[in-house]
């Protein structure tokens, strides 16, 4: 893998390295939904929904559809939803690696397996 793919992913996980993106995302799932559909999935209000699928779509990752006076988005790759997926296995309920000021040190995950 090259540096501009590197580059590339860490932009592409900036983008999905915000809670209410990734609550978006999920209540979007592998259909489309209205911004109300959203709010009422995620409990965020609308401004916060509107704010976050601005930078969703701004980064290619959802696509809208006009119909009547409702704007509906969806996923442009539902492969999205199975990368999250795939993600959850790394972050089990049982393993605490990811809580606490560790996640911020430069040492690898497997230096903080529980033995």
């Amino acid at each position: 893998m090259g540096m501009e793919a590197i580059d590339r992913i860490a932009k592409f996980l900036k983008i999905l390295a915000d809670t209410n993106r990734l609550r978006i995302i999920s209540a979007i799932g592998k259909e489309e939904c209205s911004v109300s559909g959203i709010m009422k999935d995620t409990g965020l209000p609308q401004t916060l929904v509107s704010f976050h699928l601005r930078i969703l779509r701004e980064a290619g990752l959802v696509e809208t559809e006009r119909k009547g006076a409702f704007i509906y988005y969806r996923l442009k790759d539902h492969g999205l939803i199975d990368l999250l997926s795939a993600c959850e296995t790394y972050t089990s309920e049982d393993d605490n690696n990811f809580d606490g000021p560790q996640i911020f040190c430069s040492c690898p995950p497997w230096f903080f397996k529980k033995t």
